[in-house]
């Protein structure tokens, strides 16, 4: 299918918000907070752990289908300071387990509770832990079609990683889906400053200082909280921990580099971007490039209204509808992908 056949498909059950939260903070706040339904998940996950690099060891959640190998795979990432408990990576994969698919909620270095498997501290712009992962999946369990799927800074891993494989993709990436992606992190840090965003700010401030402390304890050669005192904006903590940790000379290069932007035209696997223009925390602007509308894998679905990875709708059937147009847009793609593979194996 086109892009644009996949976005006439998509738009024909619309975003329409709940009228009660019509407001981009209340779409934000009220659908981080509302627990989504586990059952099938419940009944079927199991922790793995991976190690994409020495040193390194991350944590996931699994959810199988019986034919495992047959299944799709839907592998996915959270936003910063999440994890794989957040409430719409559970919400996601209960309903990609329910499509048939395997389910696979990844917690990034150091989160879900897992600051003592590595030293290294997690960035926006982390892509080697998820491409030995597809790697792994793809080799020693012999999955053939995996999706990503990322929300928020999740979402801006996701389409880094797209990017940086360009027309080397790896066959079993079959598509990607970025639900509010940072994918230009120098003017999300601006909006994040904002008044307006002074709740939001604060939170992932203290939730930051918070994991350095933990991390200090662990490995104090690595790590001086007394750098903490005066650290009060996340650009603050970039500049002190995260860029220099991770090999950035700073901030500013910190998110010019880590940003999924300059490298979004090099995407070639079916893609699907879902970000409303009221988001508080991510500038719609960068949406507006024409590397994503003139990228023939691309579909951008952009709504005037549903905060920031909120989307929480007035049909009762749909009530997280991000959430339900993931799964939507990857039960759209598959079919190309098995029409495609039959056609080269005659």
């Amino acid at each position: 299918m086109t892009k644009e056949e996949i976005a006439e498909q998509l738009s024909q059950t619309p975003f329409i918000p709940h009228p009660a939260l019509k407001n981009p903070h209340a779409q934000t706040i009220v659908s981080s907070l509302i627990r989504r339904r586990s059952r099938l998940l419940a009944q079927n996950t199991a922790p793995r752990y991976f190690d994409p690099s020495p040193g390194v060891r991350v944590l996931a959640h699994c959810s199988w289908q019986n034919e495992r190998t047959e299944s799709p795979t839907l592998l996915m990432l959270h936003g910063l300071e999440g994890s794989a408990d957040s409430p719409y990576m559970i919400g996601i994969a209960e309903k990609a387990v329910a499509a048939g698919f395997n389910a696979i909620r990844l917690n990034m270095r150091n989160c879900g509770g897992t600051e003592h498997l590595t030293p290294m501290l997690y960035h926006a712009g982390l892509t080697e832990d998820l491409r030995r992962i597809i790697d792994e999946l793809t080799g020693n369990d012999r999955l053939r079609e995996i999706y990503l799927a990322g929300v928020s800074l999740g979402g801006n891993v996701a389409l880094k990683l797209a990017g940086e494989y360009g027309r080397e993709s790896p066959r079993s990436l079959c598509g990607v889906v970025a639900i509010s992606p940072s994918l230009d992190l120098a003017s999300c840090a601006d909006a994040v400053e904002l008044r307006s965003n002074s709740i939001y700010h604060l939170r992932f401030v203290l939730s930051l200082r918070s994991r350095l402390r933990r991390k200090a304890r662990l490995f104090p050669d690595r790590y001086d909280q007394s750098r903490l005192k005066g650290i009060w904006t996340i650009r603050k903590f970039d500049d002190i921990y995260t860029a220099p940790h991770a090999g950035f000379r700073d901030s500013a290069d910190y998110y010019n580099r880590a940003s999924a932007l300059p490298l979004i035209n090099r995407i070639s696997v079916p893609t699907l971007i879902l970000h409303a223009k009221d988001d508080p925390l991510i500038p719609f602007t960068p949406f507006e490039r024409r590397e994503i509308s003139e990228n023939p894998n691309i579909t951008l679905l952009a709504t005037e209204r549903g905060g920031h990875a909120g989307f929480i709708s007035a049909s009762a059937d749909e009530r997280f509808w991000a959430e339900a147009k993931a799964i939507e847009f990857i039960k759209l793609t598959l079919p190309a992908l098995k029409d495609r593979a039959q056609v080269i194996s005659r």
